[in-house]
């Protein structure tokens, strides 16, 4: 199946759609398209030891191009007006923007927590945020073993989650310019950052009611996003078993320092490390987390829904 399938990559010239372009040819991705904006096309990206020419990603190309998947990393707005045109040709859509995530009937995906819920799809699957996907790979051992009774995170989220704009910004700034910032879309109390992963978990846990708090600042780094997280379950749960769960997670490294910079030299895992008590909460612990946010935050991700509907054969809309 997997020489077989007939993939898009819509956004390719982007961070985040030339490590799916990578991935995709490091896992043998025969035939794969290069989709991008109109001032992209006809440039070139570079997918293996070759080469794709980029093609203008407009309504009547996606839905002419006679491909399964598509792995979408465009804003929100191109999302919208492309995904529909993709679906009507008869793909099965994964979307990266914020477009569908919380869309009744549109399974919102982590392949480790909740992939039995990808093949529920109607031609659409969304890809979480990338503070999300790390965040629920840490909670789902929690959760199966003790309940969650309230969920507190703060984010320290690198450059690259900003776009490659904002990377080559950070590239060019003194050291005395280096500063946190803060530069979501802001609504008086809360940016939509913060919103965002609070209802994305939510959703993917299947718990509506779990309350969820989080902060989040842009930090200077590059690649690779941080997170504290503070936990109350609803059952006590000792931290020396909490690291045991965790280890035995299938997407989860223990690292006793989690980094940007080990994350990004796994790529593909969420580093946890840090497990404690909480000796504010009676049933409270705390830990630590990284990720890459190119590759398990985002690209990876997308590419494990792919393979898992591949290999399920689950395609066409359930």
């Amino acid at each position: 199946m997997r020489s077989e399938a007939r993939i898009g990559v819509v956004g390719a010239t982007g961070a985040v759609g030339k490590v799916t372009l990578g991935l995709l040819a490091g896992r043998g991705y025969e035939h794969v398209r290069a989709f991008a904006s109109a001032r992209s096309a006809g440039s070139s990206v570079a997918y293996g030891p070759r080469s794709l020419v980029v093609e203008e990603a407009t309504p009547e190309a996606l839905e002419a191009a006679d491909a399964d998947v598509f792995l979408f990393s465009v804003g929100t707005s191109a999302s919208r007006e492309l995904v529909p045109a993709a679906v009507s040709g008869g793909a099965v859509a994964i979307d990266k923007s914020s477009a569908y995530r919380l869309a009744d009937g549109v399974p919102l995906v982590v392949p480790e927590v909740n992939g039995d819920r990808a093949v529920e799809h109607d031609g659409i699957v969304a890809n979480p945020n990338c503070c999300t996907i790390p965040l629920t790979c840490a909670l789902d051992p929690l959760r199966e073993a003790a309940g969650l009774a309230r969920v507190r995170v703060a984010t320290y989220q690198s450059m690259s989650g900003a776009g490659a704009e904002s990377m080559e910004r950070l590239r060019a700034q003194s050291h005395e310019e280096l500063d946190l910032l803060m530069e979501w879309d802001f609504d008086g109390e809360e940016f939509d950052e913060e919103e965002k992963i609070r209802l994305e978990t939510q959703k993917i846990l299947e718990l509506p009611e779990l309350p969820v708090s989080a902060n989040c600042v842009r930090v200077p780094v590059l690649v690779g996003h941080a997170e504290t997280v503070w936990v109350e379950t609803e059952a006590r749960l000792a931290p020396e078993h909490a690291r045991e769960l965790l280890a035995a997670s299938p997407a989860v490294d223990l690292e006793e320092f989690p980094s940007p910079a080990k994350a990004v030299a796994r790529g593909d895992r969420v580093l946890v490390g840090r497990v404690r008590r909480d000796p504010t909460a009676e049933n409270g612990l705390v830990l630590f987390l990284a990720c890459d946010n190119l590759n398990k935050g985002a690209a990876l991700n997308a590419i494990q829904i792919a393979e898992l509907l591949l290999e399920r054969r689950a395609l066409a809309a359930a």
